[in-house]
């Protein structure tokens, strides 16, 4: 036993030396601090409640499972989320059935899979889920699905024909996504695996990868949709350049068939800018100290209203990205982004070279982002790794391993963010391990010089906007 043991620990060490070798060395560019990103020409003129029903109704994933695949049981949901009407009514919020180019009914996972989160017991539309877990292997549910669809309706039905290209891109980006900590998502890696298998201009499937893709994902933190609206460019690197409707329509490359069911879809997503640009955080729904947040301010626009903007009557906001020399937050996920293969397939693409046109220029930093609503967007840092506003403004307070309950209601009103345990090791459900290389709590250190008076007015503040 001993010497399993002994071979099981050199096995794992292994893996972790081969996985973390796919991670490019951290840089940092000290010719710039901060730079501040141009607004892009954007195709305008869409409807928000055209948007909002698109994402709730919408075809834009092209393809997925027959309708006659769901269990029963989710079949009688009543979707009190979304308000959905016919077979969406009796869906989960994060699932969408659409009749399929063939005019086959199917289901899949919508852009609420990840950007609506549970907050206090109740589903938050654009808050990013923090409680998603991508450390199970879905390999197996692929071929599952294999299995019962050919038992079911064989590779000559209809039903197989609107399922197929969902099958191929699931099951080609399935060993891709598999992250390391609970609640991180790896949608970046999601795209990549899935273009990886796509020609760039035509967007059709390829039998073998274009590009290499790493074993080591390296995942972040779900931002939330109402500050999209702000953004001059998008994603944490600032890597999203140029028409919004083009880069949120990325999503879609798990499903659609080619270039021709895109440019049909992506019409659609004016309007999904437009709705994402109407939408409002939550309210801060317990008591504020107005006169502890009114001292708050201040100090919020002396020290911190130079990267975030300015909130209020006549809001500012920046749009800048900050250097990783100057932020000095984990550096692997902007190392990675910024020679990722998917950039080059991009600029090469369909997205890039078509109208309206979008294009990735990746930046060596991270976009300080606008704080609306920043009270209910816990976990912190790009990656998720600081679990309250008191830790991210103390950061010789943060913890290496703390651990949550899972419950949405759990929520600390006083650090404001998620109450936790302070842990020794990473083990256990929902412990998140700041000592992996892309999930490093450093950096940010901007509020450890304010006094604990100061922080708390400030914290307050915060509650505010």
């Amino acid at each position: 036993m001993k010497r399993l043991l002994i071979l099981a620990s050199l096995l794992l060490f292994l893996w972790a030396c081969n996985a973390y070798s796919d991670l490019p060395a951290p840089t940092a560019d000290r010719t710039w601090k901060t730079k501040v990103l141009e607004p892009s020409e954007q195709i305008g003129g869409g409807d928000p409640e055209a948007g909002f029903s698109y994402l709730k109704n919408g075809d834009y994933i092209g393809s997925g499972i027959p309708v006659d695949l769901v269990p029963k049981r989710l079949q009688g949901y009543e979707d009190k989320v979304l308000g959905r009407e016919g077979t969406n009514s009796r869906m989960p919020y994060i699932a969408t059935a659409f009749e399929a180019e063939n005019g086959v009914e199917v289901v899949n996972g919508n852009c609420f899979t990840c950007h609506a989160g549970e907050l206090n017991g109740k589903v938050v539309v654009g808050l990013g889920d923090s409680f998603s877990d991508f450390q199970r292997n879905m390999k197996p549910l692929g071929s599952g699905l294999d299995v019962i669809m050919r038992l079911k309706y064989g590779k000559k039905s209809p039903e197989w024909d609107a399922y197929k290209d969902f099958k191929y891109y699931f099951k080609k980006s399935a060993p891709h996504i598999r992250t390391n900590q609970p609640g991180a998502n790896p949608a970046a890696h999601l795209a990549e695996a899935c273009v990886a298998y796509r020609d760039p201009q035509t967007l059709t499937a390829k039998d073998n990868a274009l590009f290499d893709l790493p074993n080591y994902v390296v995942a972040s933190d779900v931002p939330p949709l109402w500050n999209v609206g702000k953004k001059n460019a998008l994603y944490y690197t600032a890597i999203g350049r140029g028409d919004f409707s083009k880069l949120l329509f990325q999503a879609s490359v798990l499903g659609i068939a080619d270039s021709t069911a895109a440019r049909k879809a992506v019409t659609n997503f004016k309007d999904v800018v437009a709705w994402l640009e109407s939408l409002e955080p939550p309210a801060y729904p317990a008591d504020v100290n107005m006169p502890l947040a009114d001292q708050g301010k201040p100090l919020f626009e002396k020290h911190c209203s130079g990267c975030h903007g300015t909130y209020g009557a006549e809001e500012t906001y920046p749009n800048k990205v900050i250097s990783l020399s100057i932020i000095k937050t984990d550096p692997y996920y902007a190392a990675y982004a910024f020679d990722a293969p998917i950039v080059g397939w991009y600029n090469k693409s369909w997205f890039a070279t078509s109208q309206p046109t979008s294009w990735f220029e990746p930046e060596l930093g991270y976009v300080a982002p606008p704080l609306d609503g920043i009270w209910a967007t816990a976990p912190y840092l790009h990656n998720g790794s600081v679990p309250t506003l008191e830790d991210l403004l103390n950061s010789p307070a943060r913890p290496l391993y703390w651990q949550r309950s899972g419950r949405s209601n759990d929520y600390d009103y006083t650090k404001v963010g998620w109450a936790y345990e302070r842990k020794g090791n990473a083990r256990g459900k929902w412990t998140f391990d700041a000592t992996l290389p892309g999930s490093y709590n450093v950096g940010h250190t901007f509020g450890d010089k304010l006094l604990d008076t100061e922080r708390k007015a400030v914290i307050e503040y915060l509650k505010t906007l």
